[in-house]
């Protein structure tokens, strides 16, 4: 399998920058918030995510796997079917959006309280 990930010149200089630049839509993080969980094929995630276009999916989904984040896996079946799962560094982003997720829910709680 050929990735085509950034190379550091391509990068922001700061790391904060290039984390939001491999992540840092909406949808990617959606994405990356459901194949955390599972494999994934590609209609369950357009169903999943409520509101996202079929070509918004298609162009998430290929920046995320040239970026080396996303494994796109094809089997060799009549209909062919295609599935995405996280790759090693997908994976490791998983803190990220445990943070994510922990902020989230306090803030909600906060709000419930007031």
């Amino acid at each position: 399998m050929v990735t085509f990930m950034k190379t550091k010149d391509e990068l922001p200089v700061c790391p904060v920058a290039t984390t939001v630049s491999l992540i840092g839509s909406k949808w990617k993080l959606l994405i990356l918030r459901n194949l955390m969980v599972r494999p994934w094929r590609f209609n369950e995630l357009r169903r999943d995510l409520e509101g996202i276009s079929q070509k918004v999916l298609t162009d998430s989904l290929r920046s995320m796997e040239d970026d080396g984040i996303v494994i796109r896996t094809v089997y060799a079946e009549v209909p062919p079917r295609v599935e995405y799962s996280l790759s090693e560094l997908g994976e490791s982003m998983k803190p990220i959006l445990d943070a994510m997720e922990a902020w989230g829910t306090a803030y909600k709680k906060g709000l419930e309280e007031k």
